[in-house]
């Protein structure tokens, strides 16, 4: 309510407020800030932490799994806690870490991208993250529970997931975990692809869009296609532990294969859901510090809708050996897919070639993550043929596999902490510490994950909690815990890094990098409303335009 005071002659009349200012009494600060902001600034940020604090939990799971195996015959933890451990670990990187960071990026950046004062729907927005956190914490909880976590895989196979199998809420509370999350993604993708449509600045015509919104309203896209039918399955798979029916039970005409279609047709879209994102992460980073337009913007732009529209269709190839996918057709669409992927990092290089390049920690966090990815996509064309997929699918290949792109996703998230920090903060964090952060985490994931594939060849079986000392795993495993370690080592320096640059660290400015789009053309951090004013929107990266008229890039570029 507003209370108004009369004033004598005397008085001096007071200042007429700002609209732009807050009028609601004190503003929110602390914990109050954190619940009830509809600021899509503040939502970015609380999913971005929230992330990172499920990284380290997720972490400290690998790291005592890897304990596990650092030795033959080894009793670190008991069979059944390594279970909840794989379990949880596979599902917090998949439903807390890699896909909810995108979302707060996308939160945070995209509005700021496209000239937009807030998200379309803000409480809508405030809603979403409080759906992931619930997950997060239901997930988590589990372990509290006299059953333990959730003990059948990240993937969650029938018969494992019945009743039968995993009594107890640890197994309920998964599912209603990950059910959260999900609709914190449905919710999300609405909101950010309506902002996208309708809210874009005067001039900001579809293919002036930043590479990042472009990803970004892609990956939303994909989200809408794939998360209900995740939502479904969990859905399907309550009702089968608590109301007896028989989806997924053969005893009662159920098809225990439905799950795997309907888990995977969420799951190889999940992983461009995760990746898209951390493309464009890359993009704008190599484009900033190459000091260039990216290179064939338009071609980027074709391979990232090919992208969303092939992973739609290939979700089979996780599931050749079960003899019930037509092999060839799935075999070509996952190798078809590697064909954008392949323009972007053509590209990407040509982003770079001749350009004036600054090697900075984002920078080199981004040509690690081209690294990493690209060495993932190898083995992932080994195992998009079948013949080969039936020789490696049960073995450690298929983990190194994958932990190369996750890896990769990891040095994607890095790359955006250490280029958006100084927007977010208006500090910059320290480049020594940073440096060693990458170099630390370069090695260890390298060192951690390339002994996989020759434990794969030489058939070391997945989702095993030890093994005997004569099958020649052993300095491997050495090996692959060891670069575990030092993994756990290289998150340190950034977290030391954070604390000290929040508190002392170099003022930023408002365009450190010298950057292209329009992030960069307000304060460091932006205002309540974005922006006091924007510049003339006439190639995709305006602020470029504006602040080096002498190299304007050509309109319709």
């Amino acid at each position: 309510m507003t209370i108004i005071q009369e004033r004598s002659p005397e008085q001096p009349p007071a200042e007429e407020p700002r609209l732009t200012e807050y009028v609601g009494g004190p503003r929110p600060r602390g914990w109050v800030k954190f619940v009830t902001s509809t600021d899509h600034k503040q939502i970015g940020l609380n999913y971005m932490v929230t992330a990172i604090v499920g990284f380290v939990v997720a972490g400290v799971m690998a790291e005592a799994m890897r304990t596990q195996l650092i030795a033959p015959n080894n009793h670190f933890v008991s069979l059944d806690v390594y279970n909840q451990l794989l379990t949880m670990h596979g599902t917090i990187m998949l439903f807390v870490v890699a896909g909810p960071f995108a979302f707060g990026l996308a939160n945070y950046i995209v509005p700021l991208q496209i000239g937009a004062p807030d998200m379309a729907f803000p409480r809508f927005n405030n809603l979403s993250y409080w759906l992931y956190l619930g997950g997060f914490v239901v997930l988590t909880g589990g372990f509290l529970t006299n059953n333990g976590a959730a003990n059948f895989g990240w993937f969650g196979y029938s018969p494992l997931t019945d009743a039968v199998h995993s009594p107890g809420p640890g197994a309920d509370m998964w599912i209603v975990g990950i059910a959260l999350t999900g609709f914190s993604g449905i919710f999300t993708a609405i909101n950010l692809i309506t902002t996208v449509f309708c809210l874009r600045a005067p001039g900001m015509v579809m293919f002036r869009m930043p590479i990042l919104t472009w990803n970004m309203l892609v990956t939303m896209f994909l989200v809408l296609l794939a998360f209900p039918v995740l939502t479904s399955a969990m859905a399907l798979l309550w009702a089968d532990r608590h109301l007896n029916t028989h989806f997924y039970d053969p005893s009662g005409g159920g098809q225990p294969i439905l799950w795997q279609h309907l888990f995977w047709f969420f799951g190889h879209p999940e992983v461009y859901i995760l990746a898209l994102p951390y493309f464009g992460v890359t993009t704008e980073v190599l484009a900033t510090m190459s000091k260039k337009p990216v290179f064939g913007y338009k071609g980027m732009v074709g391979a990232t809708l090919a992208i969303g529209g092939l992973s739609m269709g290939v979700w089979a190839h996780h599931m050749f050996t079960t003899g019930a996918v037509l092999l060839p057709f799935f075999a070509a669409l996952s190798l078809l897919i590697a064909v954008p992927t392949g323009i972007k990092f053509f590209n990407w290089i040509g982003t770079m070639w001749r350009g004036t390049l600054t090697l900075n920690t984002a920078m080199l966090f981004s040509v690690g993550f081209l690294g990493l990815f690209l060495f993932g996509g190898f083995t992932g064309v080994v195992l998009a043929q079948p013949p080969l997929d039936f020789q490696t699918h049960n073995t450690y290949f298929v983990i190194g596999h994958f932990h190369y792109i996750v890896a990769a996703l990891v040095l994607g998230i890095f790359s955006s902490i250490y280029y958006w920090f100084p927007k977010y903060t208006g500090r910059m964090l320290d480049e020594r510490l940073g440096k060693v952060n990458f170099v630390l985490m370069f090695i260890g994931f390298n060192l951690a994950f390339f002994p996989m594939h020759d434990l794969g060849l030489r058939g070391m079986s997945r989702r095993i909690a030890t093994y005997d000392s004569n099958l020649g795993f052993n300095f491997l495993n050495l090996l692959s815990t060891i670069g575990a370690y030092i993994t756990a080592l290289g998150v340190i320096p950034l977290v030391v890094n954070i604390f000290i640059s929040l508190r002392k660290g170099t003022v930023a400015g408002d365009n450190p990098w010298d950057a292209q789009t329009l992030e960069w053309a307000t304060s460091s951090p932006p205002p309540d409303h974005n922006f006091e004013s924007l510049p003339p929107i006439r190639s995709e990266r305006p602020l470029w335009d504006a602040n080096h008229p002498d190299q304007r890039t050509r309109v319709g570029h």
